[in-house]
């Protein structure tokens, strides 16, 4: 708080922002003292082809160390080998790739690390440039 030349205290200031019932579609804000709000496209770093090869390495290991809990170990390891030839190709498809990373997933549903690596597989294809 400042005060003022006759010692008086200025009220406090509130520079939060309160938003009660019903629908409210907000668009960029700024609150407080100086604030600013930019709008634009947000972007992030593409992943890249370095990461998305660990993964699959990453994901070939899970498959090897819990291939006895997988319901169809043989179709996980085709369909992980089909996701890595398509991405090898000049111009990978995205139906492909997709199709692919959806029947992996479906395929080690039962093992949790596997879930949770061919989820982080999945992220990786889709930020690759041109994919």
């Amino acid at each position: 708080m400042t005060g003022n030349d006759d010692g008086r205290q200025d009220p406090p200031v509130n520079n939060g922002v309160m938003i009660s019932g019903g629908t409210h579609y907000v668009g960029n804000q700024a609150v407080g003292h100086g604030a600013q709000a930019f709008s634009g496209s947000v972007s992030f770093q593409p992943q890249d082809a370095e990461r998305t090869a660990e993964l699959l390495a990453y994901v070939e290991r899970l498959l090897e160390e819990h291939r006895a809990a997988l319901a169809d170990p043989d179709a996980t390891t085709r369909e992980l080998r089909r996701l890595r030839e398509e991405l090898e190709e000049p111009e990978p498809q995205r139906t492909v790739l997709r199709r692919a990373l959806d029947r992996l997933n479906e395929f080690v549903q039962p093992v949790t690390p596997l879930v949770v690596a061919v989820g982080q597989l999945a992220q990786s294809v889709q930020g690759l440039p041109g994919v």
